[in-house]
C-alpha cells in the first residue's frame, strides 16, 4: 500500500480550509467501507470545528451499518446562495456522481473533493486515489493522523470497522500489506476491538438470510471447466425472503473456496428492468475490467454493476466476456 504524499495531505488540508460546510458522501446502496469511511470523515471535520452534513441514498441493507442509517439523510440541508458559495463536498469510495444515487438536493457545482480506492476510478481535479489502498478507510485515516493527530477510540472504531469490512476481515491482504497491519495497530491501540468488530459484521443475520443463501447454493452453475460459479436472485427471491442483512460476502467465499473456481458471477433482478450485478475472483481474473465493459467497475478481484435489462439476457452477456477471460 501507498502512503498519501505530503503534498496530497496539503491539498486535502487547504480545501478544508477554503471552506465553511460540507456534505460528505459515498456511494448508493452502501457498504461497511462507505458508510465508516463518511463517519470518520465526520469525525475528522469535527475536530477541526467544520460544519457537515452526512448524506446517503441508501438504503442501508446490511446488518453492519444499519444502525448507522439515522446518522444520514438524502435530503440536502438548505444553504443560501452566499454560503452555498462556500460549501463543498466529500465523496468517499466512489469516483462517480451516477453512483451517488438520488439526492434531494443539487450535488453539482459546488467544489468537490474526491476519495477513492477503486481501480476503475478515472478522476481529474481534487482526488486522492489509490487503488493500492485496501479500503478508505485506510486513506482516511491517514488524512485524521496527518492533519489532526493521534486518533480517539470513536474513530478508530469507526476505521476499523471500513478496514475490516473490505479486507474481508483481513483474508483478501497480501504480502504488500505490512503497513496496512501498522495501521490497524494503531487503530486498536486507540481502542478498537477485533473482536467486537468480527461479531459485528458476521452476526446478527437473520434466519431468512440462510435460506436465501441456500437457494443461491442450489441453483449454482459451472462454466468454462467449471472455472465459473454463475447463481442469480429472482424478484421472486426477494419478494419471499426480503432485503434484510443480505450475506453475498458468505455467498462469494463459499463459491470461491471450491477446487477450480476462479471467479464467481451473481445476477439479482432488480426491478422488471435493472439488474445488480456482482463479481468476485481470485488473484488472476481481473473483474473490474469486464464490469468496466458494462458501465461498472471496482478492485480486481471485486466489482460490480447496476445494468438495464432482464435476467437472463445480462447473465448471457456477462458470461460472454468471462469466456473470452477463462
Amino acid at each position: 500500500m501507498q502512503i498519501i504524499s505530503d503534498e496530497k495531505i496539503t491539498e486535502f488540508n487547504n480545501f478544508l480550509n477554503k471552506h465553511d460546510f460540507f456534505y460528505v458522501i459515498g456511494h448508493k446502496d452502501p457498504d461497511g467501507d462507505a458508510i465508516y469511511s463518511c463517519l470518520a470523515m465526520r469525525d475528522l471535520l469535527e475536530a477541526k470545528n467544520l460544519n457537515y452534513q452526512l448524506l446517503s441514498a441508501g438504503p442501508f441493507k446490511r446488518q453492519e451499518i444499519r444502525a448507522h442509517a439515522k446518522l444520514f439523510s438524502n435530503q440536502m440541508t438548505f444553504l443560501s446562495e452566499p454560503e452555498r458559495k462556500k460549501a463543498a463536498l466529500i465523496i468517499l469510495d466512489c469516483s462517480e456522481m451516477l453512483r451517488l444515487g438520488e439526492i434531494d438536493g443539487d450535488l453539482k457545482n459546488l467544489d468537490t473533493f474526491i476519495i477513492d480506492h477503486h481501480k476503475t476510478a478515472d478522476v481529474k481535479g481534487n482526488c486522492i486515489i489509490d487503488p493500492t489502498s485496501p479500503a478508505t478507510a485506510c486513506l482516511v485515516q491517514q488524512l485524521y493522523e496527518k492533519i489532526v493527530g493521534k486518533i480517539p477510540e470513536k474513530t478508530a472504531q469507526n476505521l476499523f470497522f471500513g478496514l475490516s469490512t473490505d479486507t474481508g476481515y483481513f483474508r483478501f491482504l497480501n504480502t504488500d500489506s505490512a503497513e496496512v497491519f501498522r495501521m490497524a495497530a494503531r487503530l486498536v491501540e486507540s481502542g478498537a476491538n477485533p473482536r467486537k468488530t468480527y461479531d459485528a459484521i458476521t452476526g446478527g443475520k437473520p434466519y431468512s438470510t440462510r435460506k436465501l443463501l441456500g437457494l443461491m447454493l442450489e441453483r449454482t452453475e459451472r462454466r468454462y471447466g467449471n472455472r465459473l460459479a454463475v447463481t442469480y436472485e429472482t424478484m421472486e427471491d426477494t419478494k419471499q425472503w426480503g432485503q434484510e442483512g443480505r450475506d453475498s460476502d458468505a455467498l462469494y467465499s463459499l463459491l470461491l473456496s471450491v477446487d477450480g473456481i476462479d471467479a464467481v458471477l451473481f445476477v439479482r433482478q432488480d426491478t422488471e428492468l435493472t439488474c445488480t450485478c456482482g463479481f468476485r475472483s481470485r488473484d488472476k481474473v481481473d473483474v473490474s475490467a469486464i464490469a468496466a465493459k458494462f458501465g461498472g467497475g471496482g478492485h480486481k478481484n471485486a466489482a460490480g454493476l447496476s445494468i438495464d435489462g432482464k435476467l437472463p439476457d445480462i447473465l448471457e452477456k456477462i458470461c460472454a466476456e468471462f469466456k473470452k477471460v477463462l
